[in-house]
């Protein structure tokens, strides 16, 4: 009864989504693309395994770009397909060389579900983190392919595990292992009876370090950053910048700053550009001669490599949509800066908060505060730089532990 109208709801959105697609760029993006998906390419060579992947956006994809990458070394043989649900992944990815095939996850009906999988003959599947599509669970259950789901996390309040959730527990099960972030959602699924969990770490971690390592060097920021201390904000949001403006207007010690938008609104730029009372530029616009002291990032793809210049970051999102990535500036070291609302969700903020290393900021006053403190005490700086540093490289080595649960699943 429950998959009747689970079906019955994603046909019900399928017919809305044509109906935005008329009125919204992104989502006649998608549907244009789910339109195009020619199933008879998507056919391997005779004989030749396929794993695939599927990643929910960039920033699933990203999490499990190591052990994708690991999977090409270890089994050179197969054949790999990519698929993303959302266009922020599919647009950013859809020509990454890892893969042999890259797509969009046609959508979830059983006509979809059989035709996709009859068309790649998965040997091995992987979901990152979440994404939980019953018709593709059931289906790939009952042809009894390997489905794994990792990096996964998990916490009480989510319908797996409320006395209502019976319907979302049997996804659960069709899953032959679910290889966990912590040991907290370990003993969540225990809790409902899931017997194949496995404790093997968050292969973002695997994911920042290499971005660490690989790190290109860009001339551009050496001569921005011009021997002066550097505040990176990565993924600012408008409620972000209502407590960085007032910030950076009133802040009198030399500092560069560099302002990565969440997304790339040239209006909304120059609208922040004219309330800041220090000489901005963007990124497309800088020259050497610039004197600018604040420059705007209008472009994607850029932001992890400018954390290797920064002494402090401030990550956007924690007032409003959910805090974003602070790994990628903790691997390089460096005091954390966020905003106090919406970022318990994730264990690493939690951590840094807990080792000092990191601040939840509630408001203008309090980042002018703990920003001169940490200004001033170049002790202390480096003290909550060497904690973010060790605590990431601490937690690397998950995709090994994730490749070593999978070759337990493999067939051919």
């Amino acid at each position: 009864m429950f998959a009747f109208f689970y079906t019955l709801s994603i046909y019900l959105l399928l017919a809305l989504t044509r109906v935005m697609a008329l009125f919204h760029a992104k989502t006649r993006r998608w549907q244009q693309a789910q339109d195009q998906i020619d199933f008879s390419k998507l056919r391997p060579n005779q004989g030749q395994p396929t794993a695939w992947f599927h990643a929910a956006s960039l920033g699933e994809f990203e999490q499990g770009r190591p052990v994708i990458e690991a999977f090409r070394r270890q089994y050179p043989a197969y054949r790999i397909v990519l698929t993303f649900f959302s266009p922020s992944g599919y647009e950013v990815r859809k020509n990454y060389d890892g893969a042999d095939a890259v797509l969009y996850l046609p959508a979830d009906t059983p006509a979809n579900v059989k035709r996709f999988l009859d068309a790649i003959q998965p040997n091995l599947v992987f979901f990152i983190k979440y994404e939980f599509w019953y018709n593709y669970l059931h289906e790939l259950r009952r042809r009894q392919i390997p489905t794994l789901l990792f990096s996964a996390i998990f916490r009480p309040n989510q319908l797996f595990f409320k006395p209502y959730g019976g319907f979302y527990r049997k996804m659960l099960f069709c899953f032959d292992a679910i290889l966990v972030q912590n040991q907290a959602s370990k003993t969540l699924l225990e809790l409902v009876q899931y017997r194949n969990a496995i404790f093997t770490g968050d292969t973002r971690f695997d994911r920042v370090a290499q971005i660490v390592q690989q790190a290109p060097d860009i001339p551009e920021i050496v001569a921005f950053k011009n021997n002066k201390p550097l505040l990176v904000v990565g993924s600012a949001w408008p409620d972000d910048m209502e407590v960085l403006i007032p910030f950076l207007n009133q802040f009198n010690k030399p500092l560069q700053v560099i302002i990565a938008p969440h997304e790339i609104d040239l209006a909304q730029i120059e609208n922040w550009q004219k309330r800041l009372q220090q000489p901005s530029v963007k990124w497309s616009e800088l020259n050497r001669d610039s004197a600018a002291t604040i420059l705007f990032i209008d472009c994607i793809g850029l932001l992890s490599s400018l954390y290797r210049y920064a002494d402090f970051a401030f990550i956007g999102g924690a007032y409003g949509d959910g805090l974003h990535n602070i790994l990628e500036p903790a691997a390089f070291g460096m005091p954390l800066f966020f905003g106090d609302l919406y970022y318990d969700k994730f264990q690493e903020a939690l951590d840094l908060l807990n080792q000092g290393a990191a601040y939840a900021i509630e408001n203008t006053e309090e980042l002018e505060q703990k920003m001169l403190e940490i200004y001033e005490d170049e002790q202390l700086r480096g003290q909550q730089a060497e904690i973010c540093r060790r605590y990431v490289q601490s937690q690397v080595g998950a995709t090994e532990r994730v490749m070593d649960a999978a070759t337990a699943f493999m067939k051919v």
